[in-house]
């Protein structure tokens, strides 16, 4: 019996795992980012925003605050953070399949008919009691594939809770400033419904001097009615986004409170992104569409390993006798120690398709951890064309809103003094707050693409960095997993 065990002990020992072992696939990265400007360092030292922390991105004390509350309110985090738990569980059932199981049986039969077993044999006509030890030896590695695919699928846990955390940050961030721009647009508005009014009164005391037509005080009063139109629109827009916030914020929908107007904000002027090669490790998605390859490669050595013999190495031991009495006594003790071999024979070509559809599913997990990686090229490259050129933008129309009420001045003077019709005042008013509310979409679009460049290349919190305002019910900075 010891030759046996020393045989199966080296048997296990020499064993090796089947299937393929996970290499992480090739992926053409480009040296830059088709938008990085040219000045960026490039090389082991290129700095990016995404090593910022979202609290030095985002300078709004009360934008700070709303991202902690939802950080630790919001129910898809929690979620998240329950799926992390979940699959930390299964790791460690799949790391039971190493250690021997153990079971035990007690019968005292009530109700006997027939002969009755000797003692120490255990039969249903007998009292018996049995501890039975079975260890498989993991001679193909399907416990060991079993457990590898474990681990990289809770990795893929931990990485989607951070690509969740990422997710919300930006998603706050985003939502903040569509509301900071609806404000600004509804003061904008509200300025000129009072303009319009004032010009109604002006045209009706005009029409009563019999210096206008009634055509003019019509017209007037239809801008008036429009711009009281678009007010209404906006505070309806206020309130949904202030219910969106709300959302996100893991609470009822309620008033936001709010901090820096639009124009108030601060975001880095120049916006580093970085080697295209750290977004490999750095965006949670690409982790998640990886480590779900390394699962679905571990899976087909599983699937392999079906197909062959299942070596066990099986113990029993225990007492049995017909009479409780004599249920201690040696005659009473029976044990076995013994190797045992199960393998599938007609079950074989059942299990060969299985495996077939392992490998499918890896290479299904292969073309989605290639697509995420171009998504994420595509969505940085996005991300900076926005900054680039809403910043122009600005300028642009920083400059048409200065001619446009040096226009609307002229207008008015020209028309209160005989010189030109309404139609002037009409246009030039009406291009002017079009021309108002498109500057603050633009503006609003800047400091979302900064936002969407830090996402796009997964930024979060610095190594070792902690956010020393963070409330105690914040989660913490999610660690990386070892041995990624």
């Amino acid at each position: 019996m010891t030759r046996r065990l020393r045989i199966a002990c080296c048997l296990l020992l020499a064993s090796c795992a089947m299937g393929p072992d996970y290499e992480r696939p090739a992926v053409e990265a480009p040296q830059t980012f088709r938008q990085a400007e040219q000045h960026q360092i490039q090389g082991p030292e290129a700095e990016s925003i995404a090593n910022l922390a979202w609290w030095e991105l985002l300078k709004d004390q009360e934008l700070q605050r709303l991202v902690r509350i939802a950080l630790a309110e919001n129910k898809d985090l929690k979620r998240a953070a329950a799926s992390v738990e979940e699959y930390q569980a299964r790791l460690y059932s799949a790391r039971m399949e190493f250690a021997p199981t153990v079971n035990a049986n007690l019968l005292d039969p009530m109700a006997k008919t027939g002969g009755f077993g000797p003692a120490g044999f255990p039969t249903p006509f007998n009292k018996y009691a049995d501890t039975t030890i079975s260890w498989e030896l993991d001679i193909w590695g399907r416990v060991r594939r079993t457990n590898e695919a474990a681990r990289a699928q809770m990795f893929a846990q931990e990485e989607n809770k951070r690509a969740v955390i990422l997710e919300l940050v930006s998603g706050v961030a985003e939502a903040y400033f569509d509301l900071r721009q609806l404000d600004m647009q509804s003061d904008i508005a509200k300025s000129t419904l009072g303009a319009w009014e004032e010009a109604v009164k002006i045209a009706q005391a005009r029409l009563k001097q019999g210096v206008i037509s009634q055509l003019d005080v019509d017209q007037f009063e239809a801008e008036r009615a429009g711009a009281a139109s678009r007010i209404a629109e906006l505070e309806r827009a206020k309130v949904q986004k202030e219910n969106q916030l709300s959302l996100l914020l893991g609470r009822n929908p309620g008033a936001i409170p709010r901090g820096r107007s639009l124009t108030d904000q601060e975001v880095p002027m120049q916006v580093p992104a970085g080697l295209p090669s750290d977004l490999l490790q750095r965006r949670p998605d690409i982790v998640v569409a990886e480590q779900d390859l390394h699962a679905a490669t571990a899976r087909i050595g599983v699937a392999q390993a079906e197909r062959f013999p299942n070596l066990t190495l099986t113990g029993l031991l225990g007492v049995a006798s017909p009479q409780l009495s004599n249920l201690l006594t040696g005659s009473s003790q029976f044990g076995a120690v013994g190797l045992g071999l199960a393998g599938p024979i007609l079950s074989a070509q059942t299990l060969g398709f299985e495996k077939q559809a392992a490998e499918a599913q890896a290479k299904q997990a292969l073309a989605s951890y290639e697509k995420s990686v171009l998504v994420a090229f595509k969505e940085v490259d996005d991300a900076l064309v926005s900054i680039k050129t809403s910043s122009e933008q600005v300028e642009a129309q920083e400059a048409q809103v200065k001619a446009l009420r040096s226009a609307l001045n002229l207008a008015e003077k020209r028309y209160q003094g005989g010189l030109a019709s309404y139609l002037d005042v009409l246009l030039a008013r009406r291009n002017l707050f079009d021309s108002e509310l498109a500057l603050t979409s633009t503006r609003r679009l800047r400091l979302v693409a900064v936002v969407q460049v830090y996402k796009a290349l997964g930024g979060g919190w610095p190594s070792g960095g902690a956010d020393p305002a963070r409330s105690a019910a914040s989660p913490a900075p999610p660690a990386e997993p070892a041995g990624k």
